[in-house]
């Protein structure tokens, strides 16, 4: 029997899965999200609804590639993961401008295959690096990965979303190119495209990553019937499993409540930062500066849940999204930076502790099933509050319109925003208490939150 390594990074699958979750993730676009979208001519409605698709695709598709992960092997849809995001990058950096109908048919595919792509990799990514820790013997190692991932992830958003946001923006784009002395008139339309572009080589390490992962091969069903039967049966396990499990299905539903609300936020960040008065160039820096609290978070998530029982933690999350989400309907000038903090830093802590829990409770063979019955969970709530937004929006605007016909059609848009976003605080505490009072009713008699580790 060899040794084991003396640390968990020095095993191949553990080094590739953070370059494989820093690729697939840390994408350029992120930091003008929202306005990408508006200016390639949809409206606020369409990215409402084409992100509520996204999540839909993933609903759809998320438990069956779980239960396919655990039976044809993860690297299989980690490799297919990667091909999909080629594939998504490939339409945004190549749709034509100008049809509208065209731009968002071509959007509504790019959502279809980011779905896919999300669906196929939650789960499977950490399923192939947790078994690898399992098979050494350091599977409680575990919070010390996912604590160095994060860190490394918030490093390469610090410069993705610096890069991103000044290559959007076409004025510091001709600046830069009046420095080295090259002539050029880029204009928005040109320069929106620059953070695809990046993106897309992105995509393609994350395809050779995925590519190099190891996996011992996997016990398959032989035949097309065979391997439907095994993943339903697959699926049929792990579901009767987190039903029977009480502190698992608990973990699921207090994760799904912060995770969609505080996900339904991040998405719309630029647009939050164009009604505080901050100027666009500066969107990037100010994402790079929410990505250094991500230097800092894991490990005091890492610390959290080596000192603290779960319900601690959960109070702990409850407290800094309740306070992000009350401070985020101020829209306080410039200040408003400080409850959007706590929204980041809310979201990073419940990854951490959705993860660090569900992976130590569940068996291997059912691992990657169980996530992604987690992940179902978070995507359909996020599909769900994405259309119920819209439709708060549409409500909200056509009221503005009424009460005030003298506004101008930017004065409606910016009333709308800032009453729905009113909304979510009052949303977030209900939804607590509600799941509170049902999983506190289905953990009496187990003491598995107060345990501490």
């Amino acid at each position: 029997m060899s040794p084991s390594p003396a640390s968990p990074f020095s095993i191949r699958n553990i080094r590739l899965f953070i370059a494989f979750r820093i690729f697939f993730n840390s994408r350029f676009y992120y930091p003008v999200f929202t306005i990408l979208f508006l200016d390639y001519g949809l409206t606020l409605e369409q990215f409402a609804l084409l992100n509520t698709v996204w999540a839909l695709t993933i609903v759809c598709a998320e438990v069956p590639s779980g239960a396919l992960a655990d039976i044809l092997g993860r690297k299989y849809l980690l490799v297919t993961t990667s091909l999909l995001m080629v594939a998504e990058m490939s339409l945004l950096a190549f749709v034509p401008l100008g049809n509208s109908t065209v731009i968002f048919s071509v959007f509504l595919i790019n959502r279809v295959l980011s779905g896919l792509a999300e669906a196929l990799a939650s789960g499977a990514d950490e399923a192939i690096a947790y078994d690898s820790l399992v098979e050494e013997g350091q599977e409680e190692d575990w919070p010390k990965v996912l604590s160095v991932q994060m860190r490394l992830r918030s490093i390469a958003s610090i410069v993705t979303m610096t890069v991103g946001a000044l290559v959007y923006d076409p004025s510091m784009v001709n600046r830069l190119l009046g420095w080295i002395g090259v002539g050029g008139d880029v204009t928005q339309q040109v320069s929106m495209r620059f953070p695809i572009y990046l993106t897309f080589i992105l995509s393609l390490l994350a395809t050779a990553c995925a590519l190099s992962m190891r996996e011992k091969p996997t016990p398959q069903a032989t035949g097309q019937s065979s391997t439907t039967r095994a993943a339903l049966r697959k699926i049929v396990q792990a579901g009767a499993w987190l039903a029977k499990t009480p502190f698992a299905l608990a973990i699921i539903l207090l994760g799904t409540l912060y995770d969609h609300v505080l996900r339904m936020i991040v998405t719309m960040t630029s647009q939050y930062f164009r009604q505080i008065d901050l100027p666009e160039a500066s969107f990037g820096l100010i994402g790079s500066a929410m990505a250094v609290l991500g230097l800092v978070t894991p490990k005091i998530a890492e610390w959290m849940v080596a000192k603290n029982s779960p319900a601690v933690n959960m109070w702990w999350v409850s407290g800094i999204s309740l306070l992000g989400l009350i401070g985020l309907t101020g829209f306080y000038p410039y200040w408003g930076l400080l409850p959007m903090a706590l929204i980041f830093v809310a979201l990073m802590l419940v990854s951490f502790f959705t993860s660090h829990y569900l992976n130590r409770i569940t068996e291997s063979h059912q691992r990657a099933t169980v996530l992604s019955f987690k992940g179902l969970a978070f995507n359909l709530a996020y599909g769900t509050i994405g259309f119920l937004f819209a439709l708060l929006i549409t409500g909200l605007r056509e009221g503005g319109k009424t009460d005030h016909p003298d506004w101008s059609g930017v004065a409606v848009e910016n009333f709308a925003f800032h009453e729905a976003i009113a909304w979510f605080p009052w949303y977030t505490a209900v939804g607590l208490v509600l799941t509170i009072i049902f999983c506190l009713y289905r953990l009496r008699g187990s003491d598995d939150y107060r345990k501490i580790g």
